[in-house]
């Protein structure tokens, strides 16, 4: 439960303020029964890549497979699979409330089409440039150093919120791009474990100030570790994260209860540093 909301099922867990909330299982089935809305929502969906190819990461070639969560599917179940939850999670979103959903190129382009066809307006491509990315050990084409996170809110004509004041203080007083050059996941947020797509909290931090207000309700369908989560109770935001895999959730209600005071000092100082808060 937050606040006087109620939940239909019982939580994975759920911290002392009823603000930190985990659910195990999936997404589509347990948005079904819940009984109000969220002003904002992360997704970083499968990119179904897990097809037994080869990367590199820390120098060391390493299967790209991340696990039967992000298996190969079809172009007609991708495609599917997208439509259901941006449908979904269209329907839990307050009216005036904004979506943001990282990719790469393998499916932002089906990300853009279905938010569009589903009645969202897209507000930016946002281009999140990484200073070190893995290198390409084929050599047949250029590095790849982008994710992109497309930022939409749910009706055309009905505003939604952004400080922007904010956001061009982060930006030395002048107007912030839609390029942000944030560095990748570091050691220190791996303390509890890793999740092989772990977004940094510098990332969701700036996601999250530049779109909500203290105390609103964010959702991430796809929650991992809960990197959204840990940054949105470090600013004082409500959380709800969904996941199918355990082990990541036992990864992110770890993150959250090693946090006490002296830790979260040390969160937001590097915070600050990534997202240069004044």
């Amino acid at each position: 439960m937050i606040g006087n909301q109620k939940f239909l099922l019982e939580p994975y867990f759920e911290n002392k303020d009823k603000a930190f909330t985990l659910f195990h299982g999936n997404s589509l089935d347990i948005l079904s029964r819940v009984n109000h809305k969220f002003n904002m929502i992360f997704a970083d969906p499968p990119y179904f890549l897990s097809n037994n190819g080869l990367t590199v990461k820390n120098g060391v070639i390493q299967s790209v497979n991340k696990g039967e969560w992000d298996s190969n599917l079809s172009v007609d179940d991708v495609d599917k699979f997208t439509h259901d939850w941006l449908l979904m999670t269209r329907e839990v979103l307050v009216d005036n409330g904004t979506i943001w959903i990282s990719g790469t190129h393998h499916n932002i382009f089906t990300l853009g089409k279905t938010l569009e066809q589903l009645g969202f307006k897209i507000l930016n491509m946002i281009t999140w440039e990484k200073p070190n990315p893995p290198p390409n050990f084929s050599c047949r084409y250029f590095t790849y150093s982008t994710e992109w996170i497309i930022w939409a809110r749910k009706y055309a004509k009905i505003p939604h919120y952004f400080d922007y004041q904010l956001m061009k203080k982060l930006n030395s007083n002048k107007q912030m791009k839609d390029v942000w050059r944030l560095p990748a996941v570091q050691s220190w947020e791996k303390y509890q474990g890793k999740h092989p797509t772990q977004k940094p909290l510098g990332l969701l931090s700036r996601i999250i100030l530049a779109s909500t207000q203290k105390g609103d309700l964010i959702l991430d369908p796809f929650a991992g570790s809960a990197t959204t989560g840990i940054a949105a109770y470090l600013l004082d935001r409500k959380f709800i994260g969904i996941d199918q895999e355990r082990q990541y959730l036992q990864i992110a209600k770890n993150r959250y209860l090693a946090i006490n005071d002296d830790t979260k000092i040390f969160l937001k100082q590097k915070i600050r540093e990534q997202i240069s808060l004044i």
